[in-house]
């Protein structure tokens, strides 16, 4: 957490929780959600500046009940997620790094969503792999002891199960 927003906490450490404002979505982007964002059920306005994307990307952290917010000085502002609380990225040194710049490390898990999703488990992060990516990853995947071609995974995923 950046020392100016712990110096904000400090000076204010009443300030109301933020509800619906901020939206991750599943590509890994921050969303605004304005009140007629968020009346018209809309993803909101993506954020362009760079500066800000790592702001939050900095102050982006978990609470005991298991919600995600950003710490926005002295106000939590509560993240919508469309998926996981991290998405993640292939990257060729590093495997797969999150939407935060942060590489996911070794993985201790993987799961396929009913949606053709891959989920990741490193630790204590779960991430989605940005749909952009999943190709990407199929040669890491394993189908019936084999790696699958992408017929094979497409015909995985649209069999019903049993």
């Amino acid at each position: 957490m950046d020392d100016i927003v712990k110096q904000a906490m400090a000076k204010w450490p009443n300030v109301p929780h933020c509800y619906g404002w901020l939206a991750l979505d599943a590509r890994g982007e921050w969303r605004m959600r304005d009140e007629q964002a968020q009346a018209d059920g809309q993803p909101g306005e993506r954020i362009y500046n760079a500066a800000l994307v790592q702001f939050i990307n900095r102050n982006y952290q978990c609470d005991e009940r298991g919600c995600w917010y950003f710490q926005n000085g002295p106000q939590r502002v509560y993240v919508e997620l469309d998926a996981t609380p991290f998405i993640a990225r292939t990257d060729p040194q590093h495997c797969f790094v999150l939407h935060t710049g942060e590489r996911l490390g070794i993985m201790n898990a993987a799961w396929m969503t009913e949606h053709g999703n891959l989920i990741l488990q490193a630790l204590d992060k779960i991430a989605q792999v940005d749909d952009r990516d999943l190709l990407q990853c199929l040669s890491m995947l394993t189908l019936d002891g084999k790696t699958p071609t992408e017929e094979t995974f497409m015909a995985y995923l649209q069999t019903p199960e049993k």
